[in-house]
């Protein structure tokens, strides 16, 4: 190129920076999220547990082994099969890997291209300003391109890419700590059902020692054989309830077997004490814990990803611009073409800028800036979600507490009731019917005991799923 040439170049280069400016992604309003409450509401019933708040959501999610805190082996082993073969975290891997590729893929438009090619053609008629017979025409070269980024296009794109990666990751964190949590609560269902039948089977065996001293009684004429049919739908009602037990927890072990990726037909989770521990709450919580919520974190990356190509979509009214080089043999004849007489080589500049595209532009604009609302919407409300969440297993844990110690005191009466209830019977005292309700409030309460002790520990996990991985910031 000539200095004339060169000199309109860099003016246009010039001219084009300067648009640049113009081609910026759109601002998002961050008075539309919402506020990190002071505290939460639950906050005043933990006075002794430190302050609850919330800061800005992390980039990069912790992962934690929040359920080493239950101190229950059968659960650790439960979940790290869990980790290694269920089948939503190995989909979410593969997404992640995916979204990875995608941005390499994306971030290479942003390098130059180098390619190199050759090609041999037969050409008749006038050619070289000549006409004479058909001949050979064969080429050998490379090319060179490199399209300037004056505007943030291809950097934008690239950054959208990385973003969506970013949040990518964030939601395998988020599936794998979805997937330990259910792993968790469907082994301390198990579990429950394990101590519930317990339960059911001791009051069986009380119900056939109520019968069989009701039917001696009958055979010596001290009762009516309606007091003996009593006991025995007792019994038989009973029984009944410990088979829909049975078929319960036989659902909640396909549940586990799932979880864990295995076939239900070949797995199986012996039964056993309730040994697992409650973790408590510790005081003086760390204001960091909602940060490490890998959904809220990946909700964010989206929006940002969203705003990166607004700027995209705002950049195609402006000219790509590209660079080009190319060098290499040409040759009429074959074998002349490896010659340093046929060398070859050119470079130059396209500038290529649409001027009537039925609207396509300002629609993909608009498309843009939609798009970036819905995701700016979907994070407002993951947060108002996050916060939900929380206050939701915080009051659940409170009012479990005061429940389980109400239910303790039914226990510890309905049990002395009805062991006055078998003495005053088994003296004449009092009726079968006495005595039989006494044993149905004691099955009762004692079941309603173990059923809240179960949304105890449902609600721990919860609170766990709910903060991210758990209430310590280094676990």
């Amino acid at each position: 190129m000539n200095t004339r040439t060169v000199s309109r170049f860099a003016v246009a280069t010039l001219v084009a920076a300067v648009m640049a400016a113009c081609a910026t992604v759109p601002d998002i309003d961050a008075s539309q999220f919402p506020q990190a409450p002071a505290q939460f509401k639950e906050q005043a019933a933990y006075k002794d547990q430190g302050k609850w708040t919330v800061v800005n959501p992390s980039t990069t999610p912790a992962r934690t082994d929040w359920w080493k805190a239950f101190d229950d082996p059968v659960l650790d082993e439960l979940i790290e099969r869990a980790n290694r073969n269920n089948a939503s975290i190995q989909a979410s891997a593969a997404r992640l890997a995916q979204a990875r590729a995608l941005a390499r893929i994306t971030d290479a438009d942003r390098y130059p291209q180098l390619g190199v090619g050759a090609g041999v053609g037969r050409v008749g008629g006038v050619f070289e300003g000549t006409n004479g017979p058909a001949r050979s025409f064969g080429t050998v070269g490379a090319n060179l391109g490199y399209e300037l980024d004056l505007f943030g296009k291809l950097s934008r794109g690239s950054e959208a890419a990385r973003l969506d990666a970013r949040a990518q990751a964030s939601l395998l964190v988020s599936t794998q700590l979805l997937v330990q949590a259910d792993v968790a609560q469907a082994y301390l269902a198990l579990r429950a059902l394990d101590d519930e039948r317990t339960i059911v089977r001791e009051t069986i065996a009380a119900y056939r020692g109520t019968l069989d001293l009701t039917e001696r009684r009958y055979r010596a004429g001290d009762v009516a054989e309606l007091d003996v049919a009593r006991a025995r739908t007792e019994v038989a009602a009973t029984e009944a309830d410990l088979l829909a037990i049975e078929r319960r927890r036989t659902e909640v072990e396909h549940i586990l077997a799932v979880l864990v990726g295995e076939v239900a037909s070949n797995f199986d989770v012996s039964s056993g004490a309730w040994k697992t521990a409650l973790p408590r709450i510790p005081a003086g919580v760390p204001s960091t814990v909602l940060a490490r919520r890998p959904d809220v974190a990946a909700a964010q990356d989206r929006m940002l990803a969203a705003q990166q190509r607004a700027g995209v979509a705002r950049a195609a009214w402006f000219p790509d611009v590209s660079l080009t080089a190319n060098a290499g043999y040409a040759s009429s004849e074959l074998s002349d073409v490896f010659k340093w007489s046929a060398r070859a080589w050119g470079i130059g500049a396209l500038l290529s800028l649409p001027v009537f595209d039925g609207g396509r532009r300002d629609a993909g604009v608009k498309n843009a800036d939609a798009i970036l609302d819905e995701n700016a919407a979907k994070y407002r409300e993951q947060v108002l979600v996050a916060f939900r969440d929380v206050e939701d297993q915080l009051s659940a844990l409170r009012l479990l507490s005061e429940q389980a110690e109400a239910q303790d005191r039914a226990v510890s009466s309905a049990a002395r009731a009805t062991a006055l209830s078998d003495a005053r019977y088994r003296n004449g005292f009092v009726s079968q019917l006495d005595l039989l309700d006494s044993q149905r409030s004691e099955l009762r309460n004692r079941r309603q005991a173990l059923q809240v002790r179960s949304a105890q520990y449902q609600a721990t996990v919860g609170l766990v799923r709910a903060l991210g991985g758990g209430w310590e910031v280094n676990t």
